[in-house]
C-alpha cells in the first residue's frame, strides 16, 4: 500500500497514518505504546509505572553511545579471569614438563655412570676423590722451596739446549 492509496478494509493504521505490520498490535492499548524515547527519567519512571514494571533507569540509558564504565570494567574483570586460568594451564603443563625433564637428567647421569664406572661408579668415585685428597696433602707437605730450587738450573738448561738447536 502507498501513502496516498486508501487502507483496504483489512488494513489498520496507528495515530500517525502508518499502517500496522502485525495485527496484534492493533489490540494493545495506544497509552502503552511509546514509538520515540523520553524526554526525562521522570517520563520515563511515569510510563514504567503505566506498564507496571519497576526496571532500572540505567539499564536502559547509554550517553552518547558510549558504553557505561561498569560495563566496561564488568568485561575486562572476565576477560582477566579468562587470562588468568589460560595462564595457570599454562603453568601447570611446565611443571609437569619440569618434573619429567629432570626425572630424564637424573636417570641418564645414573646410566651414564654405570657406563663409564661399571656397577658401583659411587663408590669409585668416592675412592677417587680420597685419593686426590691424599695425594694433595702430600704435596702441601713437601718442601718445595728447595725442590724448586733444586730444579729450576736443570729446566734452564734444557730450554738452552732446545734453543742451540734452533
Amino acid at each position: 500500500m502507498f501513502k496516498n492509496e486508501p487502507a483496504g478494509p483489512n488494513d489498520r493504521l496507528d495515530d500517525a497514518g502508518i499502517p500496522l505490520a502485525d495485527r496484534g498490535e492493533a489490540d494493545i492499548n495506544p497509552d502503552l505504546v511509546r514509538r520515540e524515547g523520553f524526554a526525562s527519567e521522570a517520563e520515563y519512571h511515569a510510563y514504567l509505572a503505566t506498564l507496571g514494571q519497576d526496571v532500572p533507569f540505567e539499564a536502559y540509558v547509554v550517553e552518547t553511545g558510549e558504553i557505561s564504565e561498569g560495563h566496561a570494567l564488568d568485561g575486562r574483570l572476565r576477560e582477566l579471569r579468562e587470562e588468568l586460568e589460560n595462564l595457570r594451564a599454562r603453568l601447570h603443563v611446565i611443571r609437569e614438563q619440569t618434573t619429567t625433564v629432570v626425572a630424564e637428567n637424573v636417570r641418564w647421569a645414573d646410566a651414564s655412570a654405570h657406563a663409564q664406572l661399571g656397577d658401583r661408579p659411587w663408590l669409585k668415585l668416592a675412592g677417587a676423590m680420597a685419593a686426590a685428597f691424599v695425594a694433595t696433602r702430600g704435596i702441601r707437605r713437601m718442601p718445595l722451596g728447595a725442590v724448586a730450587t733444586t730444579a729450576l738450573p736443570l729446566v734452564v738448561a734444557a730450554l738452552n739446549r732446545k734453543l742451540a738447536k734452533a
